[in-house]
């Protein structure tokens, strides 16, 4: 958990910034580059689309920011923000088909996740990212946030804009598929172990 102090700090930041102060932009965008990079990184699968995505994202937040208005936590609001930018970055490459599951959004599914975290079962990186890179968007976009990035399950449904029921339906195909490439490309996995589990 971020201690409540740097939640403060930040909410101050962002005030400040709304009200013109460029310095506290500045420091707010320093402070959100790199989560927004990884993120970027691991959605869009390479470097040439993470970093297009990236500044996409930064310009986005600073285009948005007078309309943010503190009903999420600012990070929440910055992870939708970048998660949109990866998405339409990768419609517009649209460089590699995509396979998996149709999903019916309209119909939340209630789906008990009992699948291990991605991180604690890949042992190789650049095997992580090329797993990810085959999965459906919608399913790597909640797989990324929900195992990479540590975000509860409310958090994704407010990043995505996605019942919840949707989100736990997402990552659990997500986990299902990367665990059908990782036993088709050679079983690079560990012992899976039970998925620390948020509410």
């Amino acid at each position: 958990m971020t201690p409540s102090h740097l939640h403060s700090d930040q909410s101050e930041l962002v005030r400040a910034a709304q009200a013109g102060d460029t310095r506290a932009l500045e420091r707010l965008l320093r402070e959100e580059q790199p989560r927004i990079h990884a993120l970027c990184r691991r959605i869009t699968g390479n470097d040439a689309d993470a970093l297009d995505a990236t500044q996409e994202a930064l310009i986005a937040v600073v285009r948005g920011l007078p309309r943010f208005d503190g009903r999420s936590r600012f990070s929440t609001w910055v992870y939708r923000v970048a998660t949109n930018s990866c998405l339409d970055e990768l419609r517009r490459r649209r460089r590699r088909p995509l396979v998996g599951l149709p999903e019916n959004d309209g119909v939340p599914v209630e789906v008990v996740d009992d699948s291990p975290l991605v991180e604690s079962t890949v042992t190789d990186r650049q095997f992580l990212d090329e797993a990810l890179a085959d999965l459906p968007m919608d399913f790597r976009a909640a797989v990324v946030l929900r195992d990479l990035c540590d975000l509860d399950y409310a958090e994704i449904s407010a990043v995505l804009d996605i019942p919840p029921g949707t989100v736990r339906s997402r990552i659990a195909r997500g986990r299902a598929h990367l665990a059908d490439k990782m036993a088709a490309d050679g079983n690079r996995t560990e012992s899976p172990e039970r998925p620390r589990e948020r509410p």
